[in-house]
């Protein structure tokens, strides 16, 4: 039994992961996944750095044939949230979102703010979940597979999540400007 653990370990260890393509390809992902989670770009950046560095230390870990190393790393950066809001007792909320310079002109941009901070505000009418699942969507730009895979709902439950929630944030959206 023992010499199996060995083997298996030395057989992780050996897998060839290109991370210099993970961190390039992953790393804007996880980035406005943590921008949708905390709203902090500051934070955000620190939260990705945590979990590529957590990644990188327990690479061994990873074996390819339990999974694909992007719902790997957004377990970890998901576990990395967690104890974010719980180390910090913060309530999960989506206020105080990114706020990115675009080169739009100042009027644009003002506007953008404007839109943003009533999608924050509709947003945080809605669950946990729904947050999550948006986050996962349009700031991580994950697959309902890949959010399927990361949250343990089936896929086809990801996308009634997606469905209602968009549809919630599109009669809230009308209701807030007419």
């Amino acid at each position: 039994m023992q010499k199996d653990l060995t083997t298996t370990k030395t057989k992780c260890a050996e897998e060839n992961i290109d991370w210099d393509e993970v961190y390039t390809r992953l790393l804007p992902k996880i980035f406005h996944y943590f921008c949708y989670k905390v709203g902090d770009t500051a934070m955000a950046e620190e939260l990705t750095a945590v979990t590529f560095e957590k990644a990188w230390m327990s690479r061994r870990n990873f074996h390819k044939s339990i999974g694909q190393i992007h719902a790997w790393m957004f377990g970890i950066a998901r576990n990395v949230a967690v104890d974010y809001f719980r180390k910090n007792k913060i309530e999960i909320s989506v206020e105080e979102m990114l706020e990115l310079d675009s080169g739009n002109s100042v009027e644009d941009d003002v506007q953008s703010n404007l839109d943003f901070q009533t999608i924050v505000a509709i947003l945080n009418r809605f669950s946990v979940r729904e947050r999550d699942v948006i986050a996962m969507k349009y700031g991580a730009e994950l697959s309902n597979r890949e959010i399927a895979q990361l949250t343990k709902l089936s896929e086809s439950n990801v996308g009634t999540i997606l469905n209602r929630t968009v549809k919630k944030i599109r009669v809230e959206w009308e209701k807030s400007h007419a």
